[in-house]
């Protein structure tokens, strides 16, 4: 076994591409552990339960540390290691910045112009650098999260008052004048404006709109905790005065995790003063569905909205199965089918806070119907996203395989820039020997993504379908076809 351990001074990349970087390093044969990222405390605290000694390094500063077979299984981590990171970085413009040096700030960075700033540093430093970026008069998405509410507010407030957005803190999803900013789906350009409190919730409201042939202006993420009582909406009005004033947006999709009702009655007095109408998406408050609000909008424009395209499973037999057990990457995307398995069941178990939903007791082994958010901190302390990083949904599914009973598996796929470049390549395999090893298994996938994705839409159905899945556009029709093989009312 052989150990690497190095510092690379000054060399910052965001946390998304260290993902990445740190996924495919550790996908070289012979790789036991890699990990690639900021010398931040939490991944200093990560490097020391590896077993090393924590370096002379700060949170501007690149760590490297793999654990190997051998030497040349080193060897060509490090050479996949420099291939991933010049990837990351484009090719090496500096980042847009031709010859001149990268600025070393973000003041400098907006003398070069443009209007928008992405700040994707460490939560406890995102305040300052998100302040600067405002007193430089640009807009501010937020990527990074762990950022204070107070400070949230603060920061929205300062916005606010300069005629600014800010898009976060999380924000992990926008699309801003047809440019895809974090995890965001290629779609068409249309005269859709969405205002987004959930990531992936965007991702599928907008992937179902392209397949039905309607395009977006803008997706402005802002944050999951902007419609909760302590921020009271912010950058949801000024997103939605934002749109209201843009040429190119003939109407507005709000669409939101479980908002605090107060705060949405604000919104709604607010988008009732508003020239551009309005499409509400409140989840848990008056909208069970995404799929339901996709065809508001399609109503709205005058577009005939067919039911989202679906294909069957090999064999499925309803009314066989006796458990639903959900492993989810996307947030809100689990939400949504926690709201309609527990409306079928009357409750489920979940990591998240949902109506219907009651607490873990067993942890990922907690009997009965069982949906989890496997994007939630506490399965991503130390290791990339599931959307970028399968390992842990491949374990589960394997071990759901091995407990007696017979019982429905519900996952959920997510494509485009920025997620796992062939998801269904890994789930595939692990979806046939589930069902093969299983007492009895029924496998439900819901794919988010359009034909224009870079992991190719129609290729990663028709595995997911030959590895004895059903596959679903939409989210809510996957988790009604489950509640369904499952004997529920759907």
């Amino acid at each position: 076994m052989v150990d690497h351990l190095d510092v690379r001074r000054g060399a910052y990349a965001d946390s998304v591409s260290l993902m990445q970087v740190s996924r495919r390093v550790g996908d070289v044969d012979g790789v036991t552990n890699a990990l690639i990222a900021m010398a931040t405390e939490l991944n200093l605290g990560l490097l020391a339960g590896m077993g090393y000694d924590a370096p002379d390094a700060g949170p501007n500063d690149l760590v490297v540390a793999i654990r190997a077979d051998d030497d040349d299984v080193l060897d060509a981590a490090l050479a996949e290691l420099d291939a991933a990171l010049a990837a990351s970085r484009g090719g090496g413009d500096q980042a847009g910045f031709g010859d001149a040096p990268a600025p070393r700030t973000t003041r400098d960075a907006a003398a070069f112009g443009g209007q928008l700033a992405l700040i994707s540093v460490p939560g406890e430093h995102a305040y300052v650098e998100a302040l600067d970026a405002l007193r430089a008069g640009l807009h501010v998405m937020i990527f990074s999260d762990n950022v204070p509410v107070d400070l949230e507010v603060a920061l929205k407030t300062e916005a606010g008052h300069r005629g600014l957005l800010v898009m976060g803190p999380d924000a992990g999803t926008a699309i801003v004048s047809g440019v895809g900013l974090g995890f965001a789906n290629v779609v068409s350009p249309g005269t859709v404006g969405i205002v987004a409190a959930s990531g992936t919730g965007a991702q599928q409201l907008s992937c179902l709109l392209d397949d039905a042939g309607i395009g977006v202006s803008h997706v402005l993420g802002v944050g999951g905790r902007d419609l909760k009582a302590a921020v009271g909406g912010r950058s949801t009005l000024q997103a939605m005065r934002a749109l209201d004033e843009d040429p190119a947006t003939e109407l507005i999709v709000l669409l939101s995790k479980p908002p605090d009702e107060a705060v949405a009655t604000t919104i709604r007095a607010a988008a009732g003063q508003l020239a551009t109408p309005v499409v509400f998406a409140l989840l848990g408050l008056d909208q069970g569905e995404l799929t339901e609000a996709a065809a508001e909008v399609a109503e709205a424009l005058g577009v005939d909205f067919d039911p989202p395209r679906s294909w069957d499973a090999p064999t499925e037999r309803s009314g066989a199965y006796t458990e639903l057990r959900g492993l989810f990457a996307g947030g809100t995307l689990c939400q949504e089918a926690v709201l309609i398995a527990a409306d079928a069941f009357g409750g489920v178990a979940s990591n998240l806070t949902v109506p219907g939903a009651a607490p873990l007791t067993q942890g990922l082994d907690t009997p009965g119907h069982l949906l989890v958010d496997l994007g939630e901190d506490e399965y991503t302390l130390g290791h990339p996203h599931p959307m970028i990083d399968q390992g842990l949904r491949l374990e589960r599914i394997a071990a759901e395989a091995a407990r007696p009973g017979a019982r429905v598996l519900l996952l959920d796929v997510v494509l485009g820039h920025g997620a796992h470049a062939d998801p269904a390549g890994e789930l595939a395999p692990a979806i046939a020997d589930a069902i093969a090893a299983a007492d009895d298994l029924a496998v439900v996938v819901s794919l988010c993504g359009t034909a224009g994705d870079p992991q190719g839409r129609d290729a990663q159905v028709a595995q997911l379908v030959q590895a004895g899945a059903s596959v679903h556009l939409s989210n809510a029709a996957a988790a009604y076809r489950a509640v369904e093989l499952l004997g529920g009312d759907a």
